[in-house]
């Protein structure tokens, strides 16, 4: 029914072919549509090649990701070496210092002993024995 539409105003009937506008758009959006097909088949192989490109972008990636993590593991024991030497090394020189002034304060208890010894000896002698003349006594 759609394909016998009137061709002109109504009225009296002129002459004339009924519109086929289902063919009339198919001839005009033909070469149209077959390029979009086209161009869509076009972006479908460029969106498998892009998806094929980034797994193995991924892949490499991984294997890249387990190499660094194998020669981390593999520096680690010199890593962790060099960073306990470089606190150690303050350490040291602190526990050299501590032992010099270690040796300053035994050196200087010793000179003080050898200072107090005598007068310490003699005090203690005295007291610990009698006194056999007691000034203005005779025996």
């Amino acid at each position: 029914m759609a394909r016998f539409r009137p061709t002109g105003a109504p009225g009296a009937s002129a002459t004339g072919v009924p519109a086929d506008r289902a063919a009339e758009l198919a001839a005009e959006l033909g070469p149209s549509l077959a390029e979009l097909t086209q161009a869509q088949e076009e972006a479908a192989a460029i969106r498998a090649a892009a998806a094929q490109e980034a797994e193995n972008m991924r892949r490499m990636a991984a294997q890249r990701a387990e190499e660094i993590v194998a020669e981390a593991r593999d520096q680690a024991p010199q890593v962790r070496a060099e960073a306990a030497s470089a606190v150690r090394r303050p350490a040291e020189a602190e526990a050299g210092r501590l032992l010099a002034a270690a040796d300053r304060a035994v050196t200087d208890v010793r000179r003080r002993i050898a200072e107090r010894m005598p007068a310490l000896v003699d005090r203690a002698a005295a007291q610990a024995l009698p006194q056999t003349e007691k000034p203005g006594r005779s025996r």
